[in-house]
């Protein structure tokens, strides 16, 4: 009878034993079952916060660029109204005709813009190279309202008159390119590299179109370095 007392204690015990085990399994595997759970619930939280950041760094920049286009805008509104008053009441020099045009080219009035760079340059008494600018904006007011031939007209003037203003020069070559005459146009992107080797508006310009000029037909291509 003791035999079979502790027998049944023993056996007893050992399944008590093994139920605290597997009980005590299972609570392990529950923990880790939660613990990757957090873990994986924190790095979809963590992306989701970095999408955020992202999305509030995208409508920062974006807010920022309206809101300098706004000032710029309202700045040029201003230039605008100042410079028209004095031209209605006679009093406007040549150079202030040239920024009333200037401003009117950033406002992308071209006929307006047009209309005053002529007159600064009917009146314009001061520096033959700071005239080279006014020829050279009524060029770009031209040829941004359709006008190519106008534009070529007048970027050619401001190359005569101050012949290394390689802006000038490089608008000249842009506009002979929209027209098609490739040759004139590289001639003209040659003319900057001569003025500045190393300009990063004319050398890609001038590289792209020596193969689709005829007059490159069979001559060995220039350095790159010049």
């Amino acid at each position: 009878m003791k035999r079979m007392l502790i027998w049944v204690s023993a056996f007893s015990y050992g399944q008590i034993s093994l139920l605290v085990s597997a009980q005590e399994a299972q609570a392990i595997e529950n923990i880790k079952t939660n613990a990757v759970y957090e873990v994986g619930a924190l790095f979809e939280l963590g992306i989701q916060l970095s999408y955020l950041l992202l999305l509030l760094g995208l409508l920062g920049v974006g807010t920022f660029f309206v809101i300098r286009q706004v000032l710029v805008r309202r700045e040029l509104d201003l230039s605008a109204k100042e410079l028209q008053e004095q031209v209605r009441s006679g009093d406007a020099s040549a150079t202030e005709l040239f920024e009333l045009g200037a401003v009117m080219l950033r406002r992308k009035f071209y006929p307006a813009a047009t209309k005053y760079l002529l007159q600064a340059i009917e009146k314009w008494d001061g520096d033959d190279q700071d005239l080279a600018q006014v020829y050279n904006a009524l060029g770009v007011s031209y040829t941004r309202d359709g006008k190519l031939d106008k534009g070529i007209k007048q970027f050619e003037t401001a190359v005569k008159v101050q012949p290394g203003y390689v802006t000038a020069w490089n608008n000249l070559g842009d506009a002979y390119e929209k027209k098609k005459d490739l040759k004139a146009a590289l001639n003209a992107f040659e003319e900057v590299l001569l003025f500045d080797p190393n300009n990063k508006v004319a050398r890609p310009r001038r590289d792209a179109l020596k193969s689709r000029v005829e007059m490159y037909k069979g001559i060995p291509v220039k350095s790159k370095d010049r």
